[in-house]
């Protein structure tokens, strides 16, 4: 069972209390349109493009990835420290019906217009985090002596292998989006052979997103063809390796 503490006010007061449509296909995942408040969203976005344009954070995510970022934990002070509460956490726990660690981990992500279509993916990957697992209420975060993806450390210090266990993408700061602008993120029932098509392709709407378990299944990717700019916050909780293993086995736990 997930988190059932109560959420602190002030956070439930940061929510537009929209509905949260949780559908079955082409795998498990919740759409919400409305998240936040409208002014509380302002503050997401504007946050966003002060990031972008003024410090020179973002670099290239992964080789074959359009896409630039910076991890949350470079730009948690002010109001994108959301993303990274225990509130949130527990939200996005209960939502997706996936008991989470407390560990979490996540980036802006910025793809520049036009940017080419992406590898369809499951995010069911490994993480490492440090070795003490966070206190009842608190977050983990990566540390910068451990290398999140292969665990590479100092001598003597501790981590902890886990697995993605639930995935989010927030978008925000984009332009006005009508059908035919592309950019969107696309949901898959199968690969199949060659470059398969969605089953079901989710819009860079503001202040919407997109959550889903991450399973041998949760097939999605960036759709490119985008007229403009897309940003949108990625991140995802954890669980403890043994249990994704456990569940599925070893061999469908992505190597990166």
């Amino acid at each position: 069972m997930a988190t059932e503490a109560p959420l602190p006010r002030w956070f439930i007061d940061l929510l537009a209390h929209r509905r949260w449509i949780r559908r079955a296909r082409p795998f498990p995942h919740v759409y919400v349109r409305d998240v936040f408040v409208d002014g509380f969203y302002r503050r997401l976005a504007e946050e966003f493009e002060r990031v972008h344009r003024g410090q020179n954070l973002f670099a290239p995510v992964a080789d074959g990835y359009s896409a630039t970022g910076v991890r949350l934990t470079e730009v948690r002070d002010g109001p994108l420290e959301v993303f990274l509460s225990r509130a949130w956490h527990d939200l996005i726990e209960r939502v997706a019906g996936v008991r989470a660690s407390g560990d979490v981990e996540g980036s802006l992500h910025h793809h520049e217009a036009g940017s080419p279509r992406g590898r369809p993916h499951h995010d069911l990957a490994p993480a490492w985090f440090p070795g003490s697992p966070p206190e009842p209420g608190a977050i983990g975060l990566p540390d910068s002596a451990i290398d999140l993806r292969t665990g590479a450390r100092p001598a003597g210090t501790a981590a902890r292998p886990m697995v993605r266990a639930v995935a989010v993408l927030f978008y925000l700061n984009n332009p006005e989006w009508r059908p035919g602008d592309g950019g969107e993120t696309g949901l898959f029932s199968d690969l199949g052979d060659g470059a398969p098509a969605p089953a079901l392709s989710v819009p860079p709407l503001n202040n919407s997103m997109v959550v889903f378990e991450c399973t041998p299944r949760s097939w999605h990717t960036f759709l490119g063809a985008n007229s403009a700019a897309r940003n949108s916050v990625v991140m995802w909780l954890h669980r403890p390796e043994e249990e994704a293993v456990r569940r599925w086995g070893g061999d469908h736990i992505a190597v990166w």
